[in-house]
């Protein structure tokens, strides 16, 4: 591809490139750029909306570019604010360093391993003197640093904002520094400190990253951002059957993002919705495992909820107690609880009330109305969840 061409395919799917002309110039210089994506393993697991930047990276991979992962050993202790109306909890070094070791192992299902330098920012940061740590400090203002909406939003409603929480941007623009990052890649909540890195690069006679800013993935309950501590994500390691289910549970409003912004492409007009939920469903499944893996957790869904053949399904079981109503709410929470995903007492009352609910084949729609659990049956929760009464 010429360099515009290259220009259109890696600015394509974002939502902001600060600026377009510089990412130009940079490849027109005909050099592999350093493409940075900072991680911070908080948590053990990679999920879906991690892959959106993953993908985009490794796009700069095929094109010839070094792709540079930056492990957050150090930042991640502070925990990134962005977004957050609350501190994060802190996690020790020993935690962050365990929890590296699966990120990088899942990040490789979408890098290419022999494209991309893995760092650590512990490397530079644990050999600071306390005066270099200051003279970082002194870069930057107070000012620049409640800027940012969400510091802003947390003094208006009287939450508290820890002093370490202001060193987040700081240590992440300085990252980019120690590594000459060309561009820098990361969710629209990123772009503050982004931004600071652009700052300090100029400080230090760099070339100035490009910000290339990527649309972030709502989780499954259609609101909020995919996070593990919400909830409502799918774990890029979960296995088949679990990942195919939790992709049938996305809304249709939603499945159109995901396949925007995970596939690359848009829904056919044409497509059935449950039909083209299937097919985003094999796809991931297909990705993240294989596409022998993806056909079985196909099979399984149809066998389930298609074929309605639920006796010959693998379902979640549980020994039921009564009342009916507490039935109800143990067989939803041993499907869910599958499938990492919550509901109230209230979304099981509702359940009931609207018709969702058949035993043996039966719609009961009385939270009162007593059932027969002698004998061992299906109780399906809705038109794709059921669960086996043992």
């Amino acid at each position: 591809m010429d360099t515009e061409k290259t220009l259109d395919y890696l600015c394509r799917g974002c939502a902001e490139v600060l600026s377009r002309d510089e990412l130009k110039k940079k490849l027109a210089s005909g050099r592999p750029l350093r493409v940075k994506l900072g991680v911070d393993p908080t948590a053990p697991d990679i999920h879906l909306g991690h892959t959106v930047a993953l993908q985009k990276l490794r796009q700069f991979q095929d094109l010839g570019h070094q792709g540079i992962l930056l492990i957050g050993d150090f930042t991640a202790m502070i925990g990134d604010p962005s977004g957050r109306s609350a501190t994060r909890p802190q996690l020790t070094h020993e935690e962050v360093l365990t929890n590296a070791k699966t990120y990088q192992e899942q990040a490789f299902k979408v890098l290419d391993q022999d494209k991309t330098e893995v760092v650590f920012n512990g490397d530079w940061f644990k050999n600071m003197t306390f005066t270099e740590v200051i003279r970082l400090n002194s870069r930057v203002t107070l000012q620049q640093m409640l800027q940012r909406e969400d510091f802003r939003e947390r003094i208006e409603k009287s939450h508290p904002i820890r002093a370490h929480e202001v060193q987040y941007p700081i240590m992440q623009g300085w990252d980019s520094v120690m590594i000459k990052a060309d561009v820098e890649l990361g969710g629209t909540d990123q772009l503050f400190n982004i931004m600071v890195g652009r700052d300090l690069q100029k400080e230090e006679d760099q070339e100035p990253q490009v910000a290339m800013m990527l649309p972030i993935l709502e989780g499954l309950d259609g609101t909020q951002k995919m996070s593990k501590s919400l909830g409502n994500s799918i774990g890029v390691n979960e296995v088949p059957g679990h990942m195919f289910g939790k992709v049938m549970s996305v809304s249709d409003e939603l499945m159109g993002r995901y396949y925007t912004l995970l596939l690359g492409c848009e829904v056919a007009p044409e497509a059935h919705p449950m039909a083209a939920k299937k097919e985003l469903a094999r796809a991931l499944v297909a990705r993240f495992h294989s596409e022998e893996a993806a056909a079985r957790a196909l099979e399984e869904f149809e066998k389930r909820f298609s074929g309605r053949d639920l006796e010959q399904a693998e379902l979640p079981s549980f020994v039921p107690s009564l009342p009916l109503l507490d039935v109800i709410t143990a067989g939803v929470e041993a499907y869910l609880q599958c499938f990492g995903q919550t509901r109230s007492r209230g979304d099981v009352r509702r359940l009931v009330v609207q018709g969702s609910l058949q035993w043996k084949g039966a719609k009961v729609i009385d939270p009162k109305a007593m059932l027969d659990l002698s004998q061992r049956g299906i109780l399906r929760l809705d038109k794709t969840r059921a669960v086996r009464i043992a």
